[in-house]
């Protein structure tokens, strides 16, 4: 087996940094090397060693010990559980965007209920706005029911004035370890306690509202805050917002799915709008002065003699805000002409005469025109 490479080395700190420096050395190894962010084949083994030797470091009995005793004779007093016991990568990890899950399995595969139960599951909220709120931002209120902590028994799971007791058959620890030896070595084998099921810890008591569970479903006002220029489809990340799992655990996330309604005027196309113009016949030929709706509010468009039909003119800058960057999108208005469907005597009899001056056919009560 490959001897371990010194703890210090690991994180890259010398052997008198402080906690501080060792909490920082670890937070920036975690955003390199983590398995969510990094994929490269050699990610996930320098994660393992760079979070032991934070569980290590980290804990003052722990580094003491190692410092005195090596590698050599501080992995014959500790197990692998053993180093990670007590370690809190928590709020490193979580405010990172990191959970927790995937850690522990990398160095002990599959674990028992309760430990595997150490984030609460995540909660998805279809959230739908206007275009407008889209374009400037906006603060919306919404209710979401979630699993949370008891608030009779403050998530203990026992009943008022009782506590739960630490499990004496494995001594809280929820696990029983069985060393058997052979001629090979020594074996252990460690499973869940099956006097508390895993948990450590018994409740004689239970709470009369949780049923011992310590946890209770409840309707929960969240304040979502939702960044102008979002796009539809886009999902807002409420770390800690989700449900609060069984235990000692940390609470999942809220994903908030952001649904945009279609505009009365408007399509988007990214960080662009378009917008159908029509025009009559005449003020397309002849150039005009119109009104066309912006975000802000209507505004006056030129229009350019001999303007043709599905013809483009471009808004600089009053499009939809650049979603986390600068500047805004453009209004793309598309013309339309319009043609008359119901035309007067003398609106027919000025159509016929501009043919004539086009030397256009056109068929009239069943006959055509010859210019």
């Amino acid at each position: 087996m490959a001897s371990k490479r010194d703890y210090y080395e690991a994180l890259g700190v010398p052997r008198n940094a402080s906690p501080e420096e060792i909490k920082d050395a670890y937070r920036k190894l975690a955003l390199q090397y983590h398995p969510d962010r990094n994929k490269a084949p050699d990610a996930e083994e320098k994660f393992k060693e760079m979070s032991e030797a934070y569980a290590v470091l980290s804990d003052e009995e722990k580094r003491r010990q190692y410092d005195m005793l090596g590698h050599a004779g501080f992995d014959q007093r500790y197990t692998t559980e053993d180093i990670f016991r007590g370690a809190d990568f928590e709020p490193i990890l979580r405010d990172l965007g990191f959970g927790l899950g995937g850690l522990f399995d990398f160095f002990f595969g599959e674990r028992d209920f309760e430990e595997r139960a150490s984030v609460g599951r995540d909660i998805v909220y279809e959230l739908h706005i206007s275009l407008e709120e889209a374009a400037k931002g906006a603060e919306k209120e919404i209710e979401i029911p979630r699993i949370e902590k008891c608030d009779v028994c403050n998530g203990t799971g026992a009943a008022p004035n009782t506590s739960p007791r630490t499990c004496p058959k494995c001594k809280g620890t929820g696990k029983i370890q069985n060393v058997s030896r052979s001629g090979f070595g020594m074996f252990v084998r460690v499973t869940p306690c099956s006097a508390c099921g895993g948990k450590g810890r018994i409740i004689d008591t239970p709470c009369p509202r949780c049923r011992g569970t310590g946890l209770t479903e409840k309707e929960r006002q969240i304040s979502v805050r939702i960044p102008a220029g979002i796009d539809d489809g886009y999902q807002l990340r409420l770390h800690g917002e989700g449900e609060t799992p069984p235990g000692r655990g940390s609470p999942g996330d809220l994903y908030v799915v952001i649904h945009v309604a279609p505009h009365e005027y408007f399509m988007r196309d990214g960080d662009d709008l378009m917008y159908d113009l029509i025009l009559g016949f005449p003020q397309a030929a002849l150039g005009a002065e119109v009104s066309v709706p912006t975000l802000e509010g209507n505004t006056n468009l030129k229009i350019h003699p001999g303007t043709q039909p599905r013809e483009t003119v471009k808004l600089k800058g009053k499009g939809m805000p650049r979603f986390r960057g600068y500047g805004r999108g453009d209004l793309l208005v598309r013309v339309n002409i319009a043609v008359p469907d119901k035309l007067t005597p003398h609106q027919k009899t000025l159509l016929e005469e501009l043919a004539m001056e086009f030397e256009q056919n056109v068929r009239v009560k069943g006959r055509k025109l010859r210019f």
